[in-house]
């Protein structure tokens, strides 16, 4: 694979590069407006280029190429999951999801991934490679269109999908960063939200990154033999840990954290596990997102029960830890991580 791709560049290296092929800076605004704004998905679909110029930058500076091999759309139509292959025959998951007054695409920074949580099918399948930056912006540019298609526009960027993202932080980080620029897709750094499971190191670094990102935790359990069997990457980060650099975190940026909780029936759902948890929480800005475990199969693991969510939900409340309920969308799309990516490579029909 080409180490030089077009996505992969912010704007100011773009105009750099074009500078040095003798091209006016102007050209680089032409492509970048294309890119970002028109959504082109080739050199040529952007008519202000002359013709030599898109041959050559063809050449000189591939476009990131993301085939789409599997489609599955929610009944609501509001989800909806692709499967893309990449150019070495990797696959990675991106999901679009329209609400009332947003729409947000879930992007993945991983083919594969190497915590090996025990309730994600990304997890279960391993780590095959980071993705580039160029990679990650493909996603969103995809996302967009196809939301600029259903008549919508893309509002949020959630890095959520296969893969841990400050386990790939440079990447992350540098499509954050071309996402937001004002003259392109001009994504609002509060439009953004990073996911992690707990890399400490990656946390502390957020917290010095001048931009201000939404940070959310998997944090699943605070006790820390069960987050050891569900989250392995506990052992090395324990939850103290975890917390301690989530209020650091808090310190630094004055911003509200997301604890992200999949409930799983009989596991990390009791009231005593709620109070666990808000005991641990409690002083740090922030806000507790619970989630219905989305099964995936040899789990052998079943949601939490619609009163046990409501009642881990109260006890966090009468402890003054604001919370959420978050209802699963697109299950009968496999929309859950790693799950439609699961399906294709065992033989599952696609459509």
């Amino acid at each position: 694979m080409s180490s030089r791709r077009l996505l992969d560049l912010t704007r100011g290296e773009l105009v750099t590069l074009l500078d040095d092929l003798g091209e006016p800076s102007y050209r680089a605004d032409q492509i970048w407006h294309a890119v970002f704004r028109d959504l082109a998905s080739s050199y040529d679909a952007i008519s202000t280029l002359p013709q030599p110029l898109r041959v050559r930058l063809s050449q000189d500076l591939p476009w990131t190429r993301l085939r789409p091999i599997d489609t599955r759309t929610s009944a609501d139509g509001q989800t909806a999951k692709i499967l893309f292959e990449l150019e070495d025959g990797e696959t990675i998951e991106t999901v679009s999801m329209r609400y009332a007054q947003r729409a947000t695409a879930c992007l993945s920074t991983q083919a594969g991934c190497a915590m090996a949580c025990r309730f994600c099918a990304t997890g279960q399948a391993g780590f095959r490679r980071h993705l580039q930056p160029g990679e990650i912006v493909a996603q969103a540019l995809a996302a967009a269109r196809r939301l600029r298609d259903a008549n919508s526009r893309l509002t949020n960027l959630v890095y959520m999908g296969m893969g841990e993202p400050l386990d790939n932080y440079d990447a992350t980080l540098r499509s954050i960063h071309i996402l937001n620029d004002d003259r392109g897709l001009a994504m609002g750094a509060r439009s953004f939200t990073v996911s992690t499971v707990g890399i400490v190191p990656g946390i502390r670094r957020l917290a010095r990154e001048p931009i201000q990102l939404t940070l959310a935790v998997s944090l699943h359990t605070v006790d820390d033999a069960l987050r050891d069997d569900l989250v392995p990457i506990n052992r090395r980060y324990p939850i103290d840990d975890v917390l301690q650099a989530c209020r650091a975190y808090v310190r630094a940026t004055h911003r509200r954290i997301t604890f992200e909780v999949a409930l799983i029936g009989g596991v990390n759902d009791a009231a005593a596990d709620a109070r666990q948890m808000a005991a641990k929480l409690r002083g740090i800005l922030c806000h507790v997102n619970l989630i219905p475990f989305n099964p995936i199969p040899d789990a052998h693991w079943a949601p939490s029960s619609d009163d046990r969510v409501e009642a881990f939900a109260s006890v966090l409340q009468s402890e003054n830890i604001p919370v959420s309920i978050r209802r699963s969308r697109g299950i009968e799309i496999q929309a859950g991580c790693g799950q439609l990516r699961r399906r294709v490579a065992n033989g599952g029909a696609t459509r």
